[in-house]
């Protein structure tokens, strides 16, 4: 199962590359900034993010996953932030995920863990807290090209690209596809 573990969190590092790579495309001042539909600003969107997975992953086998101390109402309120300050808050999240999926062995899989008192197997807490954050990454990166228009650098196949992609799929394992967007350099 240690395979399953790795290939979770290769799923999970493709979408903290995704997020950091359309991220990376904006000024500053844009992070903060909420977008004209109403959604939630970048910057509230990574408080959320690394809010939940902070407190789902602190002690994941032996305490609650939605922990006392976690604020999650305050994770919504509009903020502005420097791209420093946003870092370091996208990255103690993803600290704490990565050191839990570390820690992880074929026998935790089956455990039983608590969200709110209710009880899942460690493998399905892991399936709903990937797709809670790919869900929010897509909200990441929407809003980024949103603001970004036409200068977008496009984080996957471009528009009319499929062909050629095609014939040299480079990205499809989570691993190739997250360094190709670390590699790649911003566009502000």
């Amino acid at each position: 199962m240690r395979n399953i573990i790795s290939s979770v969190e290769a799923e999970y590092r493709r979408y903290k590359a995704l997020a950091e790579g359309a991220m990376a495309q904006l000024a500053e001042s844009d992070l903060s900034r909420p977008p004209a539909n109403g959604s939630n600003a970048i910057a509230v969107i990574v408080w959320h993010v690394s809010g939940n997975l902070s407190s789902r992953f602190t002690e994941l086998l032996t305490a609650d996953g939605e922990k006392p101390w976690r604020k999650r109402e305050e994770e919504f309120e509009p903020r502005t932030v420097t791209r420093q300050e946003l870092l370091e808050k996208w990255d103690r999240g993803w600290s704490v995920l990565l050191g839990a999926l570390a820690g992880l062995n074929d026998a935790d899989m089956t455990r039983i863990v608590t969200i709110r008192g209710q009880g899942l197997a460690v493998y399905d807490a892991l399936h709903r807290s990937l797709a809670h954050t790919s869900y929010h990454v897509g909200q990441i990166v929407y809003v980024a090209k949103a603001f970004r228009e036409q200068a977008w650098s496009f984080l996957s196949i471009p528009p009319g690209g499929s062909d050629a992609y095609n014939r040299n799929p480079a990205h499809e394992k989570p691993a190739a596809h997250a360094a190709a967007l670390r590699d790649k350099k911003p566009t502000v």
